[in-house]
C-alpha cells in the first residue's frame, strides 16, 4: 500500500492537537521543522491515527513520545500503530520527549540524517 487512507472523522480533533501542542512539539516545530527545506505537517491524519508530524517527500513520521509511552500498555499500543503506520511505506520515527529537552542539537541531526537517508532510499526506487 502506498497511498494512506484518510480518517475524516479525525480531521477536528488534529486541528485542535495543532492549535494545542505539546511543549516538545512546539520546541522541535518552532526551532527546527517549521522551517525545514522539505515540508513537514503538524498532526497529520494517517489511517486511524493523528501522527505528531509528517514529511510526505521523505514518507516519514516523527512522533514525540512521552513517559504514558513507556509502560506496558503503551508500548503494545504503540507497536501495533507503528506496524500500521509502516504498512504505508512510511517510517515511523519514535523520539522520547526528554530528548527534545535535554538534546534538542542531537535530535535535530537525527532527523537531518534519517531525512536525508529516506531520500536517498527512496530515489533508487
Amino acid at each position: 500500500m502506498t497511498q494512506y487512507k484518510h480518517n475524516p472523522a479525525l480531521t477536528g480533533a488534529a486541528r485542535t492537537l495543532r492549535k494545542n501542542m505539546t511543549k516538545e512539539e512546539g520546541v522541535l516545530w518552532y526551532s527546527f521543522l517549521r522551517k525545514y527545506p522539505l515540508r513537514f505537517l503538524r498532526q497529520k491524519v494517517i489511517d486511524g491515527y493523528i501522527v505528531d508530524f509528517y514529511c510526505s517527500k521523505a514518507k516519514l513520521v516523527i512522533e514525540l513520545d512521552g513517559s504514558q509511552h513507556y509502560t506496558e500498555k503503551g508500548l503494545l499500543r504503540d507497536r501495533v500503530r507503528t506496524e500500521r503506520i509502516e504498512k504505508y511505506n512510511l517510517l515511523v520515527l519514535r523520539i522520547p520527549n526528554n530528548e527534545v529537552n535535554h538534546n534538542l542539537a542531537g535530535v535535530c541531526d537525527y532527523i537531518e540524517s534519517v531525512v536525508q537517508e529516506r531520500l536517498q532510499q527512496l530515489e533508487k526506487r
